[in-house]
């Protein structure tokens, strides 16, 4: 199928992006690498009157060194993250993701704002900027700022807490502490599919001291299995941390498996990540 008949603007500056969105109306939507959005249009999933491309706002692209914080600009594309030295240093848990999104030609068009925006709970970068305790930078038509915590960003199923008329401009990711540790892992039926079930882990050292465990592809939305990040912060036994990760998550039956094949793959991620955490051999780029 094909995309119904649509407006079509581009953007040079955040002004325009919000000029050009106001005279098209509340229903247009941003669009980057579409990845997602083009695919939806073309099944006639979605109706939107335009589109306006925001590919040329300079303003919205690059990886910047913050300070205490590590800066990433919406437009940054998936492949960015990859080869980013900062991110490399400071929250390697991200180079990780990149490599299990999908295949080079996505990686080279998707945006970090697109996936965030767009709130699939299978994807790994909600996840990851949950885990890593991130926060969204939004604007608004009016010039406002405004600053969102990851965890309170995403309300459900392709759902956030972007209010009309407002864009995600930068995600900005605290900068882990000396010895800190990131892991992703995913299992997915074939290489570049969206993950059955993934878990994204930071801990501030390998006695996994200020564990933060957030699983994707268990929900709705990423999901902060906060009993399993109490568990593992305080040295329990496996069989505290699996009870304790069976009352964080209440996966749904789908075509992807069943709730208990999906509890079951969960459990399995879980010891995986931790041992990895814990791994006198941790790096940083461990896949």
């Amino acid at each position: 199928m094909k995309a119904a008949s649509l407006g079509y603007a581009r953007a040079t500056s955040l002004d325009e992006v919000f000029a050009l969105w106001r005279e098209a109306g509340g229903d247009a939507r941003l669009i980057a690498g579409g990845q997602s959005l083009v695919a939806s249009l073309n099944l006639r999933l979605a109706d939107v009157p335009a589109l306006i491309d925001i590919n040329h706002v300079e303003a919205l692209s690059g990886v910047t060194d913050c300070g205490d914080v590590v800066r990433i600009g919406a437009l940054t594309r998936h492949r960015d993250l990859l080869v980013s030295p900062l991110l490399a240093e400071h929250a390697p848990l991200l180079p990780q993701a990149a490599r299990q999104i999908a295949h080079p030609a996505i990686r080279t068009r998707g945006s970090v704002g697109g996936s965030l925006a767009y709130a699939d709970p299978a994807a790994e970068l909600p996840a990851c900027m949950v885990a890593l305790d991130a926060t969204l930078v939004l604007l608004g038509d009016d010039g406002a700022e405004r600053r969102v915590g990851a965890e309170d960003f995403f309300l459900g199923l392709f759902e956030t807490a972007l209010r009309p008329f407002e864009m995600i401009v930068a995600v900005e990711v605290p900068k882990r502490p000396s010895g800190g540790r990131q892991r992703l892992i995913e299992l997915s039926r074939r290489s570049g599919d969206y993950a059955l079930v993934g878990v994204a882990a930071c801990a501030a050292d390998a006695a996994l001291a200020r564990t933060r465990i957030v699983f994707f592809g268990v929900g709705e939305k990423a999901v902060l299995a906060a009993g399993a990040c109490r568990a593992a912060s305080e040295g329990a036994d496996e069989a505290a941390l699996h009870g304790a990760l069976m009352e964080d998550i209440d996966p749904m039956s789908d075509m992807n498996g069943t709730a208990e094949f999906k509890r079951h793959l969960a459990g399995v991620l879980l010891r995986r990540v931790l041992a990895d955490l814990r791994s006198d051999e941790w790096r940083g780029t461990a896949q």
